[in-house]
């Protein structure tokens, strides 16, 4: 784990961070200037001085909010050399590619860090890459990333965006219902931790930490874009049906839903030993 501050290069690149004091952007200009390379940052009120920040940056990272990085790629594309690598850190991909390989001539390449602002280093952690033009500008700073012991991921921006569905918003939503009915509920979780599970402890403990992060990201995630809306309101749906067979006290019901699930998980667990024995 490489965490000291020795230069781990011993060539020095200029970065523009565009929301560079966000939590994300803020891990990524400690990162790189540990590295060594010479990290600036654009916020909002910086814009009248972006031709200097801009204008001779080899590596530029959009780590605004995702419902505005389109709109800061678009404006910040006029200021960028043709050399420049452009690169996003949002938790969708699709949008922000396609609108980096249009308003850009340069390298572009999509990155989602699969972590959240609290980690102190790549060490252990996953990044996925999502390639868009010119990946060999980026391998600097994929060996970064892998220099300090983290795990690189390389799909389509579309694949990432169908996972993603899954990985995070649904993911999310479930844990957001769960932690909205608790406090609508007024439940004394000490009381409750004292005679639980040790599932039922990290379940609550990963509740309390969702709601320790700002509200904004944790609803831009479910917001992010129109796949995850609908399939937040599919699990919804999948909620009242369970809940009305309970409601109906439908034992065979429930019990039919349950078959389902288990045969879909075990199948799953097959074909991860058969990958294994491979």
């Amino acid at each position: 784990m490489i965490l000291d501050r020795q230069k781990l290069t011993d060539v020095s690149h200029n970065v523009t961070i565009i929301g560079g004091r966000g939590r994300m952007g803020r891990f990524f200009q400690e990162q790189l200037s540990l590295a060594g390379h010479e990290v600036s940052i654009l916020e909002n009120d910086d814009w009248a001085q972006a031709d200097r920040l801009l204008g001779h940056a080899e590596l530029v990272l959009v780590g605004v909010p995702i419902e505005w990085t389109e709109g800061v790629i678009a404006q910040a594309a006029p200021y960028l050399p043709s050399t420049a690598a452009l690169c996003d850190i949002t938790s969708v991909k699709t949008l922000p590619v396609q609108a980096m390989l249009s308003h850009h001539c340069g390298p572009v390449m999509g990155l989602h860090p699969m972590f959240g602002p609290s980690i102190t280093s790549f060490f252990a952690q996953k990044v996925v890459i999502t390639p868009g033009r010119n990946d060999e500008a980026f391998q600097w700073l994929i060996d970064l990333i892998k220099s300090q012991g983290g795990e690189t991921i390389i799909c389509t921006p579309e694949e990432h965006d169908r996972l993603m569905v899954v990985v995070q918003a649904i993911r999310q939503f479930s844990r957001f219902g769960l932690g909205v009915y608790l406090a609508e509920a007024q439940i004394d979780l000490d009381k409750s931790m004292s005679m639980s599970t040790p599932s039922y402890r990290t379940e609550i403990d990963i509740v309390k930490r969702l709601f320790a992060q700002s509200p904004q990201l944790c609803v831009d995630i479910m917001l992010a874009c129109e796949e995850r809306n609908q399939a937040i309101a599919e699990l919804a749906k999948t909620y009242t049906r369970l809940a009305d067979l309970i409601a109906q006290k439908d034992r065979a019901g429930l019990i039919k839903e349950f078959e389902t699930a288990h045969s879909f998980f075990a199948q799953e667990i097959v074909a991860e030993l058969v990958g294994a024995l491979r």
